[in-house]
């Protein structure tokens, strides 16, 4: 079959078009003819080695955390979407930039009515979206939220799921002006140039600052974030786009002023959990914007 993969980490130069067999579906998986692929940031930290050495068959890595199409094929045991129904999946494992890619029966769902361009985009980034919000950052209802890098992937879930959550007031960061205005779309209240963002977040809020952010930035995103919290506040991490170097929190300063910071990763998520917010995430997937791109791009 062909597929999109790298067999040296670096920049979007190491894609490569290849061939590579079609996988068979082993027990309790499913094969599916991909029709859409998501991209995520995930995909670029694979690409460029922070998950490791490419490994795969002939060396290669096939980059691809989410698709949607139709299964073509069952393994021994895999009771749930029958042949021939359109669905999404989940690939912790990646591989779903490719024309067939296997995936654990538990991470796939039927789609509905929903179209397959939109369903590629919501098993990775809508339960991670959930997650952040409940799971990590335990939003409760009247809270208010700060969520950095608003239009990325889990930006433009998060904001509907924040106040379908029963979120007070959502605000949003971006690091420019065209993705401030893609994010304007999202049902932000607020958003806020990155630079400097935390004054204006103290204002906004009359200096009480916020019970949420959502920080997948790093670096001094993540020390200022910190700052801008309501006593009982709370920082979750689920990312570092910035590739800074580590840091490490004053536990005396989040002692003091009753903060707190936490971190998230679907790739730790309970099973049961994962399958849960799966068929949220799809359930609500028509209200996630998307683009569609061909593969070259």
């Amino acid at each position: 079959m062909r597929a999109y993969g790298f067999k040296s980490n670096g920049g979007p130069e190491v894609l490569e078009e290849i061939q590579t067999p079609t996988p068979v579906p082993g027990p309790g998986q499913v094969l599916i003819e991909v029709a859409y692929a998501g991209v995520n940031f995930a995909e670029v930290q694979h690409r460029r080695g922070e998950f490791g050495e490419p490994d795969g068959h002939g060396g290669y890595d096939v980059p691809g955390l989410e698709v949607s199409g139709k299964v073509v094929a069952l393994g021994t045991g895999a009771r749930g979407p029958a042949v021939g129904e359109r669905v999404a999946a989940y690939l912790p494992a990646f591989g779903g930039y490719a024309e067939f890619a296997v995936a654990d029966k538990d991470f796939v769902r039927t789609v509905g009515a929903l179209p397959l361009a939109h369903a590629a985009g919501v098993p990775c980034v809508c339960p991670t979206g959930y997650g952040v919000l409940a799971d990590a950052g335990r939003l409760r209802d009247g809270e208010t939220v700060l969520i950095h890098a608003a239009a990325g992937g889990i930006g433009s879930a998060a904001a509907r799921i924040a106040r379908a959550l029963g979120a007070n007031l959502v605000l949003g960061t971006v690091s420019s002006p065209e993705k401030g205005e893609l994010a304007g779309a999202l049902g932000y209240d607020t958003l806020f140039d990155r630079e400097g963002f935390a004054a204006s977040v103290l204002e906004v809020t009359g200096g009480r600052g916020v019970d949420l952010v959502l920080e997948p930035v790093g670096g001094p995103v993540r020390r200022a974030s910190l700052e801008v919290l309501a006593p009982f506040g709370r920082v979750v991490v689920y990312g570092d786009l910035g590739r800074h170097d580590d840091w490490t929190a004053d536990v005396w300063d989040l002692w003091k002023n009753s903060r707190s910071v936490a971190g998230y990763s679907i790739a730790t998520c309970p099973l049961a959990l994962a399958e849960n917010r799966l068929q949220v995430a799809i359930e609500a997937g028509e209200q996630i914007p998307h683009q569609r791109k061909p593969v070259a791009q």
